[in-house]
């Protein structure tokens, strides 16, 4: 059995997520929904779906998602019994409806296999109701290669698309990063555990983007830059066997030009990177480094 979460907030596209689940040609889900302390009650809703399928609704005190996002979708996940695989669907999200048809279809495809499966995707733009083209992906892809073609813009991927194993989730988590920003990315490259990711392209997830939530906002660049330091920090000090020289140096670079966005370098960071860029050495790069890092002192000294 497949359980889907979803951490629930806002009411706005509620009904088109949970109006997808009842679409499902195939019911074998239980969905389990954790209301994050929400000042929108979505009780008469989920009056409307209660006997379209198995679902399981959980009201929680205390607002966690304001907070930290991945502890909120762990305190959800915590709602669910033993099934198996988990995917976890935004409240503005929907699924085409045959999804959970087509997951079960390819289930003796990519058992033992994969651990972590992910369908094709379209953006469902909620304030003009417009749909982007298709985003397809390999049938089997390594999450190294996955993770490059979005760093490269290649692709997008998002959480809702994706269907990871329970046994992997219970190993590595999710990563605390600041607004949940990369903790998607990070579980992928940590939940495929070795394994290609598996991808089912004939069927859709639809991810909902507005001004309410966080892909769609503005406000809160800083944030998403704090993001991007400490998962680029996670990837040298944590992934660092999943990448060649080459790429760890993109990714050394990455996250020292982040941190530069925001402020300078401190003593410790500066040594930080020196380390890393000794490490992963080319003549190149690390001129470069050594000459940036002189300039620094140069003009801490004028």
């Amino acid at each position: 059995m497949l359980a889907i979460i979803i951490p629930y907030f806002k009411l706005a596209f509620f009904d088109q997520a949970l109006q997808s689940l009842a679409n499902q040609t195939d019911k074998r889900f239980h969905v389990y929904i954790g209301d994050d302390a929400s000042p929108e009650n979505p009780s008469t809703l989920l009056e409307k779906y209660k006997d379209q399928f198995d679902f399981s609704y959980h009201r929680f005190d205390e607002n966690l998602g304001g907070q930290s996002l991945t502890e909120q979708w762990e305190r959800c996940i915590n709602l669910t019994k033993d099934e198996s695989w988990i995917m976890i669907l935004g409240d503005d999200d929907c699924l085409g409806e045959n999804v959970i048809e087509s997951w079960y279809e390819n289930y003796d495809v990519f058992v033992s296999k994969s651990n972590l499966v992910r369908f094709a995707t379209k953006i469902l733009d909620q304030n003009s109701n417009t749909l982007s083209e298709a985003f397809l992906h390999p049938a089997w892809e390594s999450a190294t290669t996955s993770f490059w073609r979005k760093h490269n813009h290649l692709t997008r991927s998002s959480l809702s698309e994706y269907v990871f194993s329970r046994e992997l989730y219970n190993k590595y988590g999710f990563q605390n990063f600041p607004l949940a920003w990369n903790s998607d990315d990070c579980a992928w490259l940590d939940f495929s555990d070795g394994k290609p990711i598996y991808t089912i392209n004939n069927s859709l997830v639809y991810v909902g983007i507005s001004a309410s939530n966080i892909s769609g906002k503005t406000d809160n660049i800083i944030l998403k830059r704090d993001s991007q330091i400490a998962f680029c920090k996670y990837l040298i000090s944590k992934k660092s066997y999943l990448f060649s020289k080459k790429e760890l140096l993109l990714i050394i670079r990455k996250y020292e030009i982040e941190i530069l966005k925001q402020r300078h370098l401190t003593n410790s960071e500066w040594l930080y990177l020196f380390s890393k860029y000794i490490k992963y050495y080319t003549y190149k790069d690390t001129k470069k480094f050594i000459k940036r890092l002189v300039n620094t002192i140069l003009k801490r000294h004028e």
